[in-house]
């Protein structure tokens, strides 16, 4: 599988940012062969479930650095149904699969990691002012 588990972190990232374990960040895709399991994270863009495509689910998903697309089979959403509607943030693990200049990852396990938001959400907010 391959993992990066300390990418090099934007200059505007607070230091105690959370950020999913050894997911690669998407501006590094390119990196792996075809066919390579890979993790990636990210907050969820769009959804997409066209009448045409069988039951399969296209999903955008965006991190720090970029967008990356992720490819659900009908199968796979049977399973992950809660986390693939309802997640706001998503660890995927899966394939990376190529054609032409066009990189997706075909989903293998689906995990909502949305709590990391509210984690965030709490280390962040301003505090309130007790009288």
């Amino acid at each position: 599988m391959f993992c990066i588990c300390s990418p090099m972190e934007p200059a505007t990232r607070p230091p105690d940012w959370p950020r999913p374990p050894c997911c690669l960040p998407h501006h590094l895709l390119h990196l792996p062969s075809n066919g390579a399991r890979i993790t990636v994270a990210g907050l969820v863009l769009v959804r997409q479930r066209p009448g045409t495509a069988k039951g399969v689910i296209f999903i955008t998903l965006e991190d720090e650095y970029g967008v990356c697309n992720v490819v659900v089979w009908k199968k796979l959403f049977e399973k992950y149904r809660r986390a693939v509607i309802a997640g706001r943030l998503l660890r995927v693990t899966g394939r990376i699969q190529r054609e032409g200049d066009v990189t997706h990852v075909v989903a293998e396990h689906i995990e909502d990691i949305s709590p990391m938001l509210d984690e965030l959400l709490a280390q962040h907010a301003p505090s309130e002012k007790t009288a």
